[in-house]
């Protein structure tokens, strides 16, 4: 088998990502926060670890402010029904992923809330500009598309939403992992992520970083492990937030994931992407009745004129094609009728894997 839809999820898993899950599992995965015994205590540090790790990885200063959850889309969900006011307009990008678009509707339908989505394309602060009103408050938009691999840069919504005052979500799961995310320079209100994608983790745990003002409102109530007595959540994070028992092997996969960036580089895990991407996106080019839409930070999303899904797939590759639950995307490129074909890269992946593909292409009859 060749996997090559590393956008979805990363495979295979670093050795030491699944030796963290077993040791977790085997030896100390008690439930954090509810005990005092040694079993608990265990669990509760292991979990800051991971915390602190993913803080300096991020270069936030407050590990504490960042909240765990089971994938991006809760946190996105957590960061965008408690930061954004009820009787808000918003503004979101043309590429969002499902995970932005469907709680933002939600917001329209549920809490007479508004929306406008901005052309993410090169000068996107002058289009973000003619559709600000009086009752905007707030940006969300995606870092990375995970259809196409085009970039927003955090600096650019950074200076935007601080020149207008609004608040900035942002959805950094295509991008995590694979570039440098430095929250020090360019502080978001909100930055949410999954850990089972560019940071190697399992499926299960996923994290939005609280960068400036906690929320008033919770998003889940239920047990926090401390202040049992009262009837609301607490006011502090991360236990404002993290309700019920937390996906601890997860999270320990997480950690495990972040150490193997540390060791390998991010800038070495980076070059190799985008080496790749290259080398597959120019071969792909040369084959009639190809058509590229993407080719960047490891995603490369084409048409052909033929079905060659199938064959792909019964010669054992894993790519992925469709709408990638992002048809504002797939509206933006005219492909909302046809959908693409999407190739995403992982630091796992070689020349060969590509070539492989490559040669199954050119043979479709």
């Amino acid at each position: 088998m060749i996997y090559l839809d590393n956008a979805a999820t990363t495979f295979p898993k670093p050795d030491r990502v699944i030796d963290a899950v077993s040791d977790c599992i085997m030896k100390w995965c008690a439930n954090a926060g509810r005990s005092s015994h040694e079993l608990a205590l265990r669990t509760d540090e292991e979990i800051y670890t991971t915390r602190e790790l993913l803080s300096e990885f991020l270069n936030f200063n407050k590990p504490e402010n960042i909240v765990f959850t089971l994938n991006a889309t809760y946190a996105l969900n957590t960061a965008i029904k408690t930061l954004i006011p009820e009787g808000s307009h918003v503004l979101i990008s043309d590429i969002e992923h499902n995970s932005v678009l469907r709680p933002i509707e939600s917001l329209k339908r549920y809490c007479s809330c508004s929306y406008s989505i901005f052309n993410s394309s090169n000068k996107f602060e002058d289009d973000i500009e003619k559709k600000i009103k009086k009752n905007t408050k707030a940006i969300v938009s995606t870092l990375m598309s995970n259809v196409t691999g085009a970039e927003i840069t955090l600096e650019r919504l950074y200076e935007i939403a601080k020149k207008h005052r609004l608040k900035l979500i942002v959805d950094a799961s295509q991008l995590v992992g694979h570039k440098k995310i430095d929250l020090s320079k360019h502080t978001p209100d909100a930055l949410c992520a999954p850990a089972h994608k560019g940071l190697f983790g399992i499926q299960g745990a996923g994290f939005v970083c609280f960068c400036k003002d906690i929320p008033k409102r919770s998003f889940i109530e239920g047990g926090s492990g401390n202040n049992s007595l009262l009837r609301v959540m607490p006011e502090y994070l991360p236990e404002h937030f993290e309700a019920g028992t937390l996906p601890t092997p997860s999270i320990a996969a997480l950690g495990a994931g972040i150490k193997f960036i540390n060791d390998i580089g991010l800038e070495q895990i980076q070059e190799k992407i985008e080496y790749l991407t290259f080398y597959f996106s120019n071969k792909l080019q040369r084959i009639n009745g190809i058509e590229i839409f993407g080719r960047s930070n490891g995603i490369i999303s084409f048409r052909h004129n033929k079905d060659i899904g199938n064959l792909i797939s019964k010669a054992g590759i894993c790519i992925r094609s469709g709408l990638h639950c992002s048809p504002l995307a797939h509206k933006k490129l005219g492909t909302l009728n046809t959908g693409l074909f999407r190739v995403s890269l992982s630091y796992f992946n070689t020349e060969n894997d590509l070539d492989t593909l490559i040669s199954i292409i050119e043979g479709c009859p």
